[in-house]
């Protein structure tokens, strides 16, 4: 009979409502069968079998032992899957020895004998204690030991064979309770610390010890046993293996189970944040190494880029209003791209839709798809919470859910995007610098090449041509969960599932995030940051100047775009929007950033005593022909200026389906250029990421001085 089961019949006692029942007969009816029961005062009670077997108010009273879920010994399949490989072979081999000493085989079974089974001194016809004498001498063990082993294995099977420390809690069985529990709040004391080595905190926890518990005496460890349970406590609570930020991380874990939010249809959540690139870019205004931060937008349900955009040094909150603007206009694609990777222009899959163009000629399309954002999750960045993106969101009635203060759980798809970026795409780009301080290359400057525009083109490309079109681990439908979705292919289910698609209504949409300026409109035009600006439909307002009318009814908003100040764009009165054109727009034949025009003013300061805005723009053209022009020629003279260059291409070490990028074949075409001279670069400071009053460009004393020599060298070897 099984130790598992009890025999249930006449005459079994139950617990029942926790009083003592007795069984004293059975009956089969059509319904099932029942038993009678009777208690203490010898009254009868009828109840079905099933419900005696299975109702919570039923106990049975067994009078046997046997196994159950109250017994402090772990299960069979418990025990032996803590053991090692090594540790298993061991337990298997004493299971052996053990079935030998028992049987006279070593597989337990005489069908299935080894060459020289039965030994004489263990056939069967010996009597055990001459097989125990037998097997102890074998073993190199006392005979109390095999027996002990034959025991064990009787009841538990090759589980009784497992060693006693091998069997403890996680290798800390044999350790004092007490000791543990001061070791554990020692170590949470260096959650927010810095990294201590074990030897200083082996001695605070026996300090601790000795003065927590003073009137009894509490075993010190010895030292190697000391470090052994540290090594098991540094695996729960890691300090030691780890780096400070990631034990931080896993100190603030929450103890609950996570929550999460479940997207069920694409643009109802979209994550956004900030990181700084991995990769050293020359930028185009200083032509100097610069760091590079990128702001993306990511559609929570289907993974899919919907935006993004590199800046130079910091981002400021124009730059993540135009990421999140890119979600209802995505940006047009190269021809040179792949066909696979371009969208239609409307932003829904071709796979739902189909177009006259796909039949009848070829389609020119966007980048991303076109999603309309119900609720964008973001960090508590300046650029975030900035007046300017929040006012944003409010008018398009996109709803702000920032996430938790240091919880970057919070936005994990988008974190993960980063690492996969930097896996596959920046560290086999020119210029990497690494994760960290402690991964960075000898002089990573050196191999800078490209632009920071030239770098939005790169990772905006490899984005649509790789990671849209690429399975996503997690990404998956519930009913076929083996089925693996690139985020392009879980857009078109989450179409089909949701059965529509929010699109924005109004074609002038890309004005509403634009920076607000307030001014007046004057007989000469309206004046903002110094530029004026003028055009014919200012006629009916420039009367309202020196009116009576108040000044606030007077000032009218004008859009601005940092990254274009030729043109401002203004609404009338009827609601119609216009555009005035910058006075000096017709000698730039390209748009000029704000950034760039005070870079100008600033050269032209220097270099002559009464500068005005068109001789700063023609310093700057200069200065621009010789770095960023459209030929080769140019192109190697600005990398020249700006860094040591031993040969003007790629490193060898680029992956094919990095390679395969137009934007870094085109640049993989340039032709070799000699080394010049060797020019120092000036290291820019890095500031705090995400602050959007840092303006990204450096003192001009210093750098002026570096260009001046090195524009007369050029001019010298012209």
């Amino acid at each position: 009979m099984s130790g598992a089961g009890m025999k249930l019949g006449v005459g079994t006692h139950f617990r029942l409502d926790g009083e003592t029942v007795e069984v004293v007969e059975f009956a089969s009816l059509a319904t099932g069968m029942e038993v009678v029961l009777k208690d203490g005062r010898d009254r009868l009670t009828r109840m079905s079998l099933r419900e005696l077997l299975t109702s919570d108010r039923v106990e049975l009273i067994h009078d046997r032992t046997g196994p159950s879920a109250a017994d402090d010994e772990d299960v069979a399949a418990v025990v032996l899957s803590r053991l090692t490989k090594d540790e298993q072979k061991d337990v298997l081999k004493r299971t052996a020895h053990v079935r030998e000493m028992l049987t006279g085989y070593r597989s337990g079974s005489e069908d299935l004998p080894q060459p020289d089974e039965p030994r004489p001194q263990y056939a069967a016809g010996l009597p055990l204690k001459a097989r125990y004498e037998a097997k102890a001498v074998e073993m190199g063990v006392t005979e109390r030991t095999v027996r002990r082993w034959a025991r064990a294995f009787r009841e538990f099977g090759e589980a009784g064979l497992v060693p006693k420390t091998v069997q403890s809690d996680g290798g800390l069985g044999n350790a004092d309770p007490r000791w543990v529990e001061a070791a554990v709040e020692v170590l949470k004391e260096y959650e927010q610390e810095s990294r201590p080595s074990v030897k200083v905190v082996l001695e605070e926890v026996e300090a601790r010890v000795k003065s927590t518990f003073k009137l009894v005496k509490v075993p010190v460890p010895p030292r190697t046993t000391a470090y052994r349970w540290m090594q098991e406590l540094d695996r729960r609570h890691p300090t030691f293996r780890l780096s400070t930020q990631r034990n931080r991380d896993i100190a603030d874990r929450p103890r609950k189970v996570y929550g999460k939010l479940r997207p069920t249809r694409p643009g109802e959540y979209v994550l956004m944040d900030t990181t700084r690139l991995d990769v050293f870019a020359l930028d185009p205004v200083t032509l100097r190494w610069m760091q590079a931060e990128l702001t993306v937008a990511m559609d929570w349900y289907t993974r899919c880029i919907i935006g993004l955009r590199v800046t130079p040094v910091s981002t400021k909150a124009i730059d993540a209003a135009a990421v999140l603007y890119q979600a209802y206009r995505p940006q047009p694609v190269p021809e040179s791209w792949p066909r696979e990777a371009a969208w239609p222009e409307h932003g829904i899959p071709r796979g739902v839709l189909v177009e006259a163009e796909a039949i009848h000629g070829p389609v020119t399309g966007v980048w991303g798809p076109k999603v309309a954002p119900e609720t964008l999750i973001v960090d508590h960045g300046k650029i975030y919470v900035s007046a300017h993106l929040t006012s944003v969101c409010r008018r398009m009635g996109i709803s702000v859910q920032p996430a938790r203060l240091r919880t970057g759980r919070d936005k994990g798809p988008v974190e993960r995007f980063f690492r996969t970026l930097r896996e596959d795409l920046l560290q086999r780009l020119p210029g990497y610098k690494g994760p960290d301080i402690h991964s960075r290359g000898m002089n990573p400057e050196k191999d800078a090449f490209f632009f920071h525009h030239e770098l939005e083109a790169i990772i905006r490309e490899w984005t649509a041509v790789t990671y849209h079109r690429r399975p996503h681990e997690g990404l998956l439908d519930p009913h076929l969960p083996k089925v693996e979705l690139s985020p392009a292919a879980m857009f078109e289910h989450g179409l089909a599932r949701a059965g529509y698609i929010e699109v924005p209504r109004d074609p002038d949409l890309a004005y509403e995030f634009l920076d607000v300026t307030m001014r007046t409109a004057q007989h000469y035009g309206v004046e903002i940051n110094g530029r004026r600006y003028n055009g014919g439909c200012l006629d009916g307002l420039r009367d309202m100047a020196g009116s009576d009318i108040d000044l606030d009814k007077r000032r009218l908003p004008f859009f601005a775009d940092p990254d274009d100040v030729t043109r401002v764009h203004f609404r009338d009165h009827q609601r119609v929007w216009h555009t005035l054109q910058w006075e000096h727009a017709p000698s730039l034949n390209m748009p000029l950033s704000e950034e760039a025009l005070q870079f100008a003013r600033r050269l032209a300061a220097k270099e002559h005593p009464y500068p005005d805005d068109r001789l700063a723009i023609a310093l700057l053209l200069k200065r621009w022909n010789l770095g960023l022009g459209t030929s080769l020629v140019e192109r190697r003279m600005a990398l020249r200026l700006s860094r040591e260059q031993t040969a003007l291409g790629l490193p060898g070490t680029l992956a094919d389906d990095v390679r395969s990028l137009p934007s870094v074949a085109r640049v993989l075409s340039l032709p070799e250029q000699p080394a010049p001279p060797p020019i120092e670069a000036v290291q820019d400071r890095e500031p705090e990421a995400g602050d959007d009053d840092a303006d990204g460009l450096e003192e001009l004393e210093e750098e002026l001085d570096f260009y001046a020599t090195a524009l007369k060298d050029i001019d010298d070897d012209e």
